[in-house]
Formats: C-alpha cells, structure tokens, sequence
C-alpha cells in the first residue's frame, strides 16, 4: 500500500528512469498529467486503472481545486491497499507540487516514495546541445517559474536580472514579453542570448534562438523551456539537424512485443515518428510444456533436414541444444531472410534459403527425396496454429515431416480507451506476422464498430500481407527487409514528409 510520485522525464519516454518502469508494470492504479507521452502509460498492465488528473494550461481544469482532488485520490487508493503511481511530468518536485502529495499522504498515514525523473529544466536544454552551466560563461543556473499573474512582482525579476549565471525558465510561454521587459528593466541586456524550446526531447522538438530583447515576438506553443544567458548561444553541434525527420509528425501503431518490438519503436523514434505501442499477441510455451521439442533435440541426428518458418522456432530449438555443432549433418532450411539470420546468430549457415520467402517458396525449391538415400526424416518445429503447407509440401515431395510444436501465438486483452482513440488516427500500422493482423482486424471501437485500420499497413515478409489484404486491409506494403530497419524504410518511401 504505497503511493509512487514518478518523475516521467522532459517528454521522451526513453528518459524514463527504470526504476519509474519497474513500478509502472506493476501498478494497480495510475494517476498521470497532462504531458506525459502515452507509450510510457503504456508500460502499465492493461489491468491498471488510468486516471487523467493533468491540469489545462486554458484553465479548464484549475490547479487549486484539482490538486485537492488528487490528493484525496491518492490517500484513497492508497489506503485500499493498491500500488499507486503519481506519474508527473519532469521531476515530482521541481514545480510539481509533489511536496503537497507528499505532505497529504504524510497526514493521512499513508505510505510513499519519490522516484526523481529527470527534469525538463536541465534534460531538454542538453538535448538540445545546451549546457546549462559551462567553463568561463556559467558557473551557475536558476529555475523559476513563468507562470504567475503578474510576474513583475511574483518573483524578484530585478534579482534575477543582476546574476551571470543562466536563467531557466518554465512555464513561461505565456508571460514571454513581460518576464524580459521587467529582466531588461533589472539591468539584463537585452542583446543577452535566449533559446526557447518547444516540445523538448520529442520528435517535435523546436528551437528558436533569440535574444531577450525579442524574446516577446517568439510564437513557440507550449510547453517551452526558455533559457536567458551565454550558454543559450551555445550548442550548434548538438541542435536537431536542419529540416524534419522521415517520418517526423507521423503516428505509427507498433503491434510487435518483446525486445525486437522496442527495437522497432526506437528506430522509429530516430525516424521522427511517435510510435503507438499496443502488442497484440505474445509468444508462449507450446501445451506439452516443450517435452516434444526436448525429445527432437536429443535426436537430431535422425534427421535428415531441419525447416525453420520462424524466428521463434529457431529461438526455442536451439535454446535446447548445447550449441550449434548439435545439429551435426543435419542440413538446415529457413523461410526468408529473418529466420535464415536468426540461424545465423545462433552459428548456424543454412543450406537452403528459398528466393520467395513464404512457406510455399520454400517447398517448391525443397529438393524431391530420392528413394533409396539415407533417411527421410524432416524435422520441422513450429507454431500450435502453424498452417499445413510445409507438411503436405514435402510430403508430396517423399519426405516425412514430423511437426514438433515449439510454441503457440496467444492473443494479449485488447487495448482500450485513449490507446484506442490514438490508433484509430494513425498514420501507419505495421505487422511482423499474421498473428497480429488477425487479431488488429478483431479490435473493436468504442462504439462496437470495428477499429479503423490506418492507411497504411506494412507487413513483414510476403505472407503476412498477403493474410493482411485476405482480411480486407487496404494500403498493404512490404517492409524493405525483415528487419527494423525495413519497415522503417517502406514507411519512409510511402509516408514522405508532407505528403
């Protein structure tokens, strides 16, 4: 029964710490402002209750009365014995109120820690190749807040104009012109280099350098860093590079899991792109427990050809042996490029790769068995919901194949809410097997009807688009190789910046 305050970080969600992460898989409730990025409320379980508490910078949502409201919130489901995390955008404590959650909590007896994040203040400034503090020009840094009502006599201007050290300032946007009229009236030059930066660390980060004296005329949105000093100057060799990314502005669904899906999220993050990550079905033990695969490992030797139609059939085989001189003269077969490098990882060089990567390629180029030649054994391990083709193919062919089941493709609880709303307009969807086809064509909105499939669909490999067009997707491409990579590539080629 503790309360989490969890520092989100500036805006990318790779500057999440992994203790926030940790904490985040395990949450059985989750209250979270306004500018924390909707892949890192991913990491909760589908489970956990999301509750938006974020504050409108319109006024919409007025703080005063809303932190009230989360605080109660976080004594109540705290008190019920839930893992609470208050996920709060930059540091818990840097302008965040945490010190009123803290002290809320405090009086109601409810226990709770901070998990620091790294704060917009310092993180977006450095990624943008800005050192808030640097030899011979800064020896020092204060962070003040923008947003008061009148900022002339909410914070001591005149002070701040006489330090030499940079000034960071938050929330500041809004009051631009009045915050550098009343810098410039405490003595502050106005020809004092500023940068302002909006959107910080995201794909739609933007930068304008300017001095003080016209810091007022800049229309950057909100939320901005504005950063007053020498320093502001500074960075050239660590800006965004001049025009947009790729992908930059574009929305793409990613529906892989594990480890090779947030491979792709961060080789679309480098493209520009805001990846939507929503797994739809994850690989599991086949139902005998893996007795059968363990059985065929041992006996490898019988074997005359292994066929692998899948990295995960590779994967789960070779996780059985000692290491690849296992397979001894066993001649090896793969479906396509993937599975062939995934062989290739494990010290494995296959003798046949098919030039039509698709399980029907493969058993055209299958050689015939020549009756009367050493064994005719074919071992071929594969998925519980595996089609046919591989078995009638090369036993048409005169080999016995025998299909050992190596794992099973489950379906994960449909995403639903905003997650839902967020794919509905993407720009793009990508699919790595026709598993996750199936099982988007299945989603339904919030209304009941069928979730609408974006315009765009990259399959990986020639079977799944093939199954993806069957289900009656449109806009259906191939990725340019089975790899991250690839599918980053055809979605380069077929969503060109403003098109």
């Amino acid at each position: 029964m503790t309360v989490y305050l969890v520092g989100a970080g500036p805006g990318d969600p790779g500057l999440l710490t992994r203790r926030g992460a940790t904490l985040l898989a395990e949450a059985d409730v989750v209250l979270y402002d306004r500018l924390v990025h909707h892949s890192v409320l991913a990491l909760a379980p589908v489970s956990a209750e999301l509750i938006d508490v974020g504050k409108r910078p319109d006024g919409s949502r007025p703080g005063a009365a809303l932190q009230e409201e989360i605080n109660r919130l976080l004594v109540e489901h705290g008190r019920r014995g839930h893992t609470v995390v208050r996920l709060k955008g930059g540091d818990p404590f840097l302008f965040g109120r945490g010190g009123e959650e803290v002290e809320a909590l405090t009086g109601a007896g409810v226990p709770w820690e901070i998990v620091p994040g790294v704060s917009s203040a310092f993180g977006v400034p450095a990624v943008a190749g800005i050192p808030v503090t640097h030899r011979g020009l800064s020896s020092s840094v204060t962070v003040v807040t923008g947003r008061v009502d009148d900022p002339a006599s909410g914070v001591d201007w005149d002070a701040l104009a006489k330090v030499d050290g940079t000034l960071v300032i938050l929330m500041g946007m809004k009051n631009r012109a009045d915050i550098a009229a009343a810098l410039v009236r405490g003595g502050k030059p106005e020809s004092t280099p500023t940068a302002v930066i909006e959107r910080g660390t995201t794909t739609d980060q933007v930068m304008v350098r300017t001095t003080l004296g016209q810091l007022g005329e800049i229309t950057l949105g909100s939320p901005s860093v504005i950063v007053i000093g020498p320093v502001a100057a500074l960075g050239v060799g660590g800006s965004p590079p001049p025009g947009p990314a790729p992908l930059s502005g574009r929305t793409v669904v990613v529906t892989r899991s594990g480890s090779r899906g947030r491979s792709l999220v961060e080789a679309l993050h480098r493209a520009g792109a805001e990846a939507v990550e929503v797994p739809l079905t994850e690989q599991v033990g086949p139902r005998d427990g893996g007795a059968a695969l363990r059985a065929a490992a041992e006996e490898l030797d019988h074997y005359r050809w292994a066929v692998f139609t899948s990295v995960n059939a590779v994967e789960r085989l070779m996780g059985e042996l000692r290491d690849a001189r296992s397979l001894g003269s066993t001649l090896v077969a793969a479906v396509g490029a993937a599975t062939a490098g995934a062989l290739r990882t494990a010290g494995v060089e296959p003798d046949l790769v098919p030039a039509e990567h698709r399980a029907a390629g493969l058993v055209a180029e299958f050689p015939d068995y020549e009756p009367g030649s050493p064994g005719n054994l074919v071992l071929f391990p594969c998925a519980e919901e595996a089609p046919s083709t591989i078995s009638e193919g090369l036993g048409a062919k005169g080999w016995e194949v025998r299909r050992i089941h190596a794992y099973r493709t489950v379906a994960l609880p449909p995403p639903e809410g905003w997650l839902l709303d967020r794919m509905a307009h993407a720009d793009a969807v990508t699919f790595a097997a026709s598993s996750s086809a199936t099982a988007y064509a299945a989603l339904k909105g919030p209304d009941g009807a069928p979730l609408p499939v974006p315009p765009l669909v990259i399959c990986m490999g020639p079977t799944t688009a093939m199954d993806a067009r069957a289900l009656g997707m449109t806009g259906v491409e191939e990725a340019d190789g089975p790899s991250s990579e690839g599918i980053v590539a055809a979605l380069a080629r077929n969503l060109a910046h403003g098109s």
